[in-house]
């Protein structure tokens, strides 16, 4: 009998705590049971870490479509990549390497059934030239779907209308995806904030964005007027806060905010969307500025004709990708609080095994 570990969730940080490593516990747990019923035998492969998981460690999310973890639980993220090791489900065989974008387990091995795994789904390797971490990294819900959809169905991109668009926190999963979208849709210039050099050498210099900001050491607000001479059509907020209170009073009239997150605020207890001084409220008015929340599972409908275009421009070339692999489950937890400081460029991952 093979071994098995997971990652369980061990105590709170708090709802105005930052997340700390002995959030997380790794133990020795069970190998599963044959699969019944429908069910399938997965062993992870990869892991993705998202920031969106930091409500789940609070007494309440704050959202309705996701619960709290309890003291005790097995974590469970928003996506993961596995292969078949036995199957009770006609759709699936031994040996298919698959992905899901909800409620993937933080285990070596595990038992699920399909239905339960938000759109359990083969992977095709040759649609990321036999890279199989693209499919959580681009091809995902929580990083491609919801930087494509947000750009479309938020930013209201009018190809030729010379429309300059900022994203915050630009380097991350989201961002870097969403300004090179911004760009394919008809963007004529984009720029990006971050928090490092070496973040705005990789927004500049390998995904194409015209400017980058340093907003750890540079003045924001004088450089976007410096780089925005025309004002801010789009804003993809990923940050929220003061750089984006900031970002928000340099946008046009009738321009729109696509509200993807607000990691600046995860640790604190505020409602979501968090509130925003008056003087924003006030831009935002004047202005006649769009701010709705966006989420990326209101629109379902979507998903295929967008999982389409993101394939069509990754076997292009014309979506580029940074990935920050942790190696090992032992490690999960430890590569979440780092993504939470932002530590990681492009998509956080942990790497758990090989097929």
């Amino acid at each position: 009998m093979a071994k098995n570990h997971h990652v369980i969730f061990t105590k709170r940080p708090g709802v105005n705590g930052e997340p700390a490593e002995d959030n997380f516990g790794y133990e020795e747990c069970d190998y599963p049971c044959d699969p019944q019923n429908n069910e399938v035998l997965l062993k992870t492969l990869y892991l993705s870490v998202d920031p969106a998981m930091r409500c789940r460690l609070n007494e309440e999310t704050g959202v309705t479509y996701i619960g709290p973890f309890q003291i005790g639980d097995r974590i469970g993220g928003f996506g993961g990549i596995g292969v078949v090791v036995k199957s009770a489900c006609p759709a699936f065989q031994e040996g298919d390497v698959v992905h899901a974008g909800f409620n993937w387990q933080w285990a070596k091995y595990f038992l699920e059934t399909p239905r339960e795994l938000f759109q359990l789904g083969k992977i095709d390797s040759s649609l990321v030239n036999g890279k199989v971490s693209l499919y959580l990294s681009i091809l995902s819900l929580t990083s491609g779907l919801t930087s494509y959809l947000g750009v479309k169905e938020k930013g209201h991109v009018i190809p030729g209308a010379n429309q300059t668009m900022v994203v915050s926190g630009a380097a991350g999963a989201c961002g870097s995806l969403a300004g090179q979208i911004g760009k394919l849709e008809g963007c004529s210039s984009v720029v990006g904030t971050c928090g490092s050099s070496e973040k705005c050498q990789f927004l500049t210099k390998e995904l194409g964005f015209d400017s980058a900001i340093n907003y750890k050491t540079q003045d924001v607000s004088s450089e976007l007027q410096r780089v925005c001479p025309t004002g801010v059509d789009v804003y993809f907020d990923n940050v929220g806060g003061d750089l984006s209170n900031i970002i928000i009073q340099q946008m046009n009239a009738d321009s729109h905010v696509v509200l993807c997150g607000q990691i600046a605020v995860y640790n604190k207890d505020v409602p979501y969307p968090p509130p925003i001084p008056e003087e924003v409220q006030k831009t935002l008015r004047d202005k006649n500025i769009t701010r709705d929340r966006y989420l990326v599972l209101n629109y379902p409908d979507k998903f295929e004709s967008g999982m389409k275009q993101l394939v069509q421009w990754t076997l292009q070339g014309k979506l580029k990708v940074r990935e920050t692999i942790a190696e090992g489950l032992e490690h999960a937890g430890k590569a979440f609080v780092s993504m939470m400081k932002g530590g990681n460029i492009g998509k956080q991952l942990v790497h758990v095994g090989d097929s």
